[in-house]
């Protein structure tokens, strides 16, 4: 495949992203201990972050996908840890995205067709796998904000995996004390889209049968 994933999936259905609410970087122009403590205040954001991620064993959560022309779509979210995700679209909307724990699978019914990337090659790696280690792909993004948690994820040997910047707020009755928001996926191409998460539940029972889809393809088994 030449295509990334957010790239294909921008010419079907608008890709998955969330804008990031502050991108200025820490500047090197601090002074020595005052880089120390900020260095050490992103270390345990990104542990945090880390921990979130191993304590969401799943999660439900509406969400709402505009992409890059403000288009907008709705539909359920459904993650289950480690890899598999099911973005169910709203009614009226052919296309169904489910991720199987090593493969995403883009599934349109409207032309009877069916796509499939590694879930490796995608951004949503980062959010979909727990063991992955973020300190060596990840930044804090400053937000501007206490209660907003941003931060950014890519491997600078794979550009073309693309990027994504989860964004959460502080809630002492989720995961580790954060909230998932929504995020960003940016591809290699630079097309950016939007996720926003609402109503989200945490470590709710999910049934493996929820990852399941109906292949459209004549003769094709259904999975």
């Amino acid at each position: 495949m030449t295509e990334s994933f957010s790239a294909k999936f921008l010419t079907r259905a608008a890709a998955l992203a969330l804008l990031p609410l502050g991108a200025a970087a820490l500047t090197t122009a601090l002074p020595t201990a005052a880089m120390a403590q900020a260095n050490d205040a992103a270390a345990n954001t990104l542990a945090s972050v880390q921990q979130h991620l191993k304590l969401t064993n799943s999660m439900t959560a509406d969400f709402t996908q505009t992409d890059r022309n403000g288009q907008r779509l709705t539909g359920q979210l459904t993650l289950k840890r480690p890899g598999k995700i099911r973005f169910q679209y709203q009614k009226g909307v052919s296309l169904l995205i489910v991720g199987d724990g090593n493969s995403l699978t883009m599934i349109d019914y409207d032309v009877k067709q069916v796509q499939r990337w590694p879930v490796k090659n995608s951004p949503l790696a980062a959010l979909l796998d727990p063991e992955r280690d973020l300190a060596r792909y990840a930044r804090v993004v400053d937000t501007g904000s206490r209660d907003v948690v941003s931060v950014e994820v890519k491997d600078p040997k794979r550009p073309e995996y693309g990027t994504i910047t989860m964004v959460f707020t502080r809630d002492a009755a989720a995961p580790a004390g954060l909230r998932l928001r929504g995020w960003v996926a940016l591809d290699s191409q630079n097309n950016r889209t939007r996720i926003d998460l609402t109503n989200a539940q945490f470590n709710v029972p999910v049934a493996d049968s929820a990852f399941r889809w109906t292949d459209p393809r004549p003769r094709a088994r259904g999975r």
